[in-house]
């Protein structure tokens, strides 16, 4: 993979979430190793694309999807690129590049963050079964096909007939690179900006509190965890972050003499995933993997998480900082969080090796 061109359908410059962010990180440390040209919309701030060079050639709005226009256009742009390889994330676009894959003999990756198709069935959508068959025949076309983590890649290949052979298993990264020395420092100042105590455990959870599992999760905080916690004599505090909060949860500030403060937005959500002594994940439907939850273990965070929540994360190498309860087990969940307060243990090393960025393009680049 010398001349590569990646295809991104929507907007992820600057990212404001797990999946806009794992599509900005991968592109910059592969650009590092590779001749790297992104197709892209024009929402997208350029001067933000590292190691690489974005290009605004695709259409605005959801008629990008159907843009007949476009294959003349990349097909162009593969030529004089001399592009060997076309990857494309996710497989919404992928009818597009299966026809540059005919036409221009180049070799065609389809990067999967989620298996669509029962992502929108657990949110209840009634045309997942047309996305299934759409999203089966793009994998089935791909030369090679990279899933987000071992759970999807068995997935697609015993339920949507993809070939074993041309199956990779390609995680969301993280930029830690060790045990962060720093959490304690964190934590102090968190805890002065919202006049919290720090001797207390803060318990923290974000997301984008509009997406329907990030809205159940939520509700399972206030109405089935944090009654739980109540009344164990627990000094703690949960902290909810997070913008586009639905206007049901209005009465959130309410909840502060019931150990629940929410911050909204945060610019540097990564200060306060590392001040958290416990990150809470009781996430039970919308597919795929939480990168949230990757993250807060890279910065030593220990978390608790439902089995649907932790799907797609190596346990093997997270030690004693993930700690996963049966779904809807709220008895559980809150005794595994009064446990993990008194958690001392560091994330082993061998997660960093195994979710490091660089590492990751490593393995990329070797199949």
């Amino acid at each position: 993979m010398k001349n590569v061109l990646d295809i991104v359908s929507y907007k992820y410059l600057p990212y404001t979430s797990g999946g806009q962010k794992c599509i900005a990180l991968l592109l910059a440390y592969l650009g590092k190793q590779t001749r790297l040209c992104v197709v892209g919309t024009d929402e997208n701030d350029v001067q933000l694309a590292n190691n690489y060079t974005l290009y605004p050639l695709l259409k605005k709005g959801v008629l990008k999807y159907a843009d007949l226009s476009a294959i003349f256009r990349l097909k162009a742009f593969i030529k004089s690129h001399q592009i060997e390889v076309v990857m494309m994330e996710q497989p919404f676009m992928g009818w597009l590049g299966v026809v540059l894959k005919f036409l221009s003999g180049v070799k065609l990756i389809i990067r999967s963050h989620n298996i669509e198709y029962i992502r929108f069935k657990t949110m209840g959508k009634p045309w997942w079964y047309l996305l299934k068959i759409y999203e089966t025949w793009v994998l089935r076309n791909a030369d090679m096909v990279f899933s987000i983590s071992d759970e999807d890649r068995d997935w697609m290949i015993n339920k949507m007939g993809i070939s074993a052979r041309k199956c990779i298993t390609i995680p969301y990264g993280i930029i830690q690179d060790r045990v962060p020395v720093n959490k304690q420092q964190c934590k102090e100042k968190v805890c002065a900006l919202h006049g919290f105590d720090p001797s207390s455990t803060l318990l923290f959870f974000n997301g984008m509190l509009n997406y329907a599992p990030n809205t159940d999760a939520l509700k399972d905080i206030i109405f089935k965890i944090n009654p739980l916690l109540l009344h164990r004599g627990f000094d703690y505090t949960i902290l909810v972050a997070g913008k586009n909060l639905p206007d049901e949860f209005n009465h959130l500030k309410s909840y502060n003499n019931e150990h629940i403060y929410y911050a909204g937005y945060v610019e540097d959500i990564d200060l306060y995933t590392q001040a958290a002594d416990v990150f809470l994940n009781p996430v039970n439907s919308g597919g795929g993997v939480k990168t949230k939850m990757i993250e807060a273990l890279g910065m030593n965070t220990t978390v608790i998480s439902t089995i649907n929540g932790a799907m797609g994360v190596d346990k093997s190498v997270c030690g004693d900082k993930l700690k996963i309860v049966g779904n809807d087990d709220w008895e559980g969940f809150a005794e595994a969080v009064i446990q993990a307060a008194t958690n001392e243990e560091s994330i082993p090393l061998q997660y960093y090796s195994t979710y490091h960025w660089s590492n990751i393009v490593n393995k990329l680049l070797t199949n």
